[in-house]
């Protein structure tokens, strides 16, 4: 493990999160003696990120912690064309309302990671429409154009997958990195930001942002990427059969939020705890060494934790609550378990699976059914054509040990 100088860099290095950095030594000892600002861009695509971003949200955390300036950048400007990194297909665009209302609601979520004001390490969020909206054609293309190589960006892994595969990939998402790279020029006029961050398959527009700078202002900037998090399974992290974990409380229950740390692989959690949460790295090396069923425990502290980072220590240990009723009592904490409203007084099984989200279609859920891993009330149902009723009472539908849902009028 290398050995910095600065509080920054060997948090990073400590917990796990440094790829690939530009220039480390540089970056080192600049962190060692001046307050380094330093920013993620995050796309609106949706009205809320999921848990595939957090590991750039706790990035921000750890500069902040560390003493540094976190810029939390939205891509309002960016967001327009479209970010085709390792993408198969061009995603569809969006309206400037739709983008508008994306930003106004993934806003939310940074406050609970970040400390906002005008202090000296306080962070602050922009809006790259700000800049990028006011741009005019020829004259962006006469002044920043001549910087940027065709061949060198044909050579960037993000674009070369898609050319690989024979997909289109459109003039207005090849424009994206040049975008990008006038982003992290424009911050450093602005706010004199001098790092950017990001994952893995940023690294070539984080590359030509540090190459732009330094070429139109003499600027010296670094960039730091985070190595691809997947589970132990091989999996993308944050991808359920259920859907997406979003951060946001309005598409994701806190129940389910902290259910899907709960359920982290074994092997998963020492790593987890590094990433996600704030305990102490001693702390972290005795939960990752319980071994068999102490494992649990260590699973149940990474959702508390986690949960409690993002959507605030009431809602983890509500969660924590009902997730203790309903698998160790086999009560059904009706407050935070996800529900599906059957106003007919009846449904089936099938359908019931779909719509709480325990099953991704109904071919998936009949195999279940079949399976004997579906429950309702805790007695196991093998008919895929049962019909549940629903009285004054809700009705807890489960899938396997770990996965429930109640079923209400």
């Amino acid at each position: 493990m290398a050995s910095y100088k600065s509080d920054l860099l060997n948090l990073l290095e400590e917990r796990g999160y440094i790829h690939q950095i530009t220039d480390a030594s540089a970056l080192d000892a600049l962190a060692s003696t001046q307050v380094v600002p330093g920013y993620i861009g995050f796309d609106p695509t949706a009205p809320s990120l999921h848990v595939g971003s957090m590991v750039q949200i706790m990035l921000l955390r750890r500069l902040q912690q560390t003493g540094h300036k976190p810029i939390v950048l939205m891509g309002g400007g960016t967001g327009k064309v479209g970010d085709p990194s390792f993408k198969d297909e061009a995603r569809k665009l969006m309206t400037v309302e739709t983008i508008n209302s994306n930003i106004a609601s993934i806003k939310t979520v940074f406050e609970n990671f970040l400390t906002f004001g005008d202090g000296p390490t306080d962070a602050i969020m922009l809006d790259n429409a700000e800049w990028l909206d006011a741009l005019e054609y020829l004259p962006f293309l006469r002044d920043y154009g001549q910087h940027f190589s065709v061949n060198r960006m044909l050579s960037f892994d993000s674009v070369k997958l898609r050319l690989d595969r024979e997909q289109s990939l459109s003039f207005l998402e090849f424009n994206y990195m040049i975008l990008q790279a006038y982003d992290f020029l424009e911050l450093s006029r602005r706010a004199a930001c001098r790092l950017q961050m990001g994952g893995s398959d940023q690294w070539g527009n984080i590359v030509n942002g540090i190459e732009l700078s330094r070429r139109v202002d003499g600027t010296e900037v670094y960039g730091v990427t985070t190595p691809l998090i997947t589970t132990a399974d091989g999996g993308k992290m944050g991808k359920t059969m259920a859907g997406a974990v979003w951060l946001n409380e309005a598409m994701l229950p806190h129940f389910d939020y902290w259910q899907f740390w709960r359920n982290t692989d074994d092997r998963d959690v020492g790593r987890f705890l590094r990433l996600f949460t704030d305990l102490p790295l001693d702390e972290i090396a005795r939960l990752e060494a319980l071994q068999g069923a102490e494992i649990n425990e260590a699973k149940k502290i990474l959702a508390n934790e986690a949960t409690a980072l993002c959507r605030g220590r009431a809602a983890a240990e509500s969660a924590a609550e009902t997730a203790r009723l309903t698998f160790e009592q086999g009560a059904a904490a009706e407050a935070d378990l996800p529900t599906v409203h059957v106003a007919e007084g009846s449904i089936g099984l099938v359908a019931a699976l779909t719509q709480a989200g325990l099953a991704a279609s109904n071919g998936e859920a009949r195999r279940k059914i079949a399976e004997g891993a579906v429950r309702v009330d805790d007695e196991p149902v093998r008919d895929e054509k049962h019909q549940i009723g629903i009285g004054e009472t809700p009705v807890k539908l489960s899938l396997g040990k770990k996965r429930h849902a109640l079923l209400s009028r």
